[in-house]
């Protein structure tokens, strides 16, 4: 087998082996999927599925951060792949990455146990539908990220994590909670009960994280 072949790309570090002799090619991604990053992270997938003859495994555990941007792009990659007869799989991922897809309810798609072949038009549905899920709440998430950025004075890393753990502790799925979010605002600012829900997390993150701006 050839040496590992690694991909020029000025925004992500990625590695692309050579193809297995069972005919998998494994890519290692490192960096922030980011809107930024899609470009390069949409190449380099491709790439992967074109040289396999079986599947494509990703090892994301290097991945720090990951947006809706960044799941489009592992979605529509991994439809590409089973187009083509090939698998698609996460076989390994870090925190940023495992919570955006187990929060968005992607997370089975991509792991060993979904992947094997399978075409029945059950599975391509729900393909579908959580694409689309992702592209239409990818815009409310990234408001409240945002709203969470200049209200808490927070970095985008900081502000994801406490969407995430918000989402995780009142059981409301991310877009959901993005919602009721970007519309407090709208109607005149965050209510006191969602400002005691962010105090609450940062009260957990690194001493980092700002505290909210007087």
């Amino acid at each position: 087998m050839r040496a590992p072949t690694a991909v020029d790309e000025a925004v992500l570090a990625l590695t692309m082996d050579a193809p297995s002799p069972g005919g998998q090619v494994r890519l290692t991604i490192r960096g922030e999927l980011d809107l930024s990053a899609v470009p390069a992270l949409e190449r380099a997938l491709r790439k992967a599925v074109a040289r396999a003859t079986r599947g494509v495994d990703l090892d994301l555990s290097g991945a720090t951060f990951c947006d809706c941007a960044g799941l489009n792009a592992l979605l529509a990659a991994r439809r590409h792949a089973r187009e083509r007869g090939r698998t698609f799989t996460i076989r390994s991922a870090g925190p940023a990455v495992r919570h955006l897809l187990t929060a968005t309810g992607t997370w089975p798609l991509f792991t060993p146990g979904e992947h094997a072949l399978n075409h029945d038009e059950q599975a391509l549905r729900n393909e579908v539908v959580q694409l689309r899920r992702a592209m239409q709440t990818r815009p409310a998430i990234d408001q409240a990220r945002g709203i969470l950025m200049a209200t808490f004075a927070l970095g985008p890393q900081d502000a994801w994590d406490v969407l995430v753990r918000i989402s995780q502790n009142t059981n409301t799925k991310l877009h959901v909670l993005a919602g009721e979010l970007v519309g407090a605002v709208q109607d005149g600012g965050l209510p006191e009960g969602i400002r005691r829900q962010v105090k609450a997390v940062l009260a957990t993150l690194p001493p980092s994280a700002a505290t909210e701006e007087p």
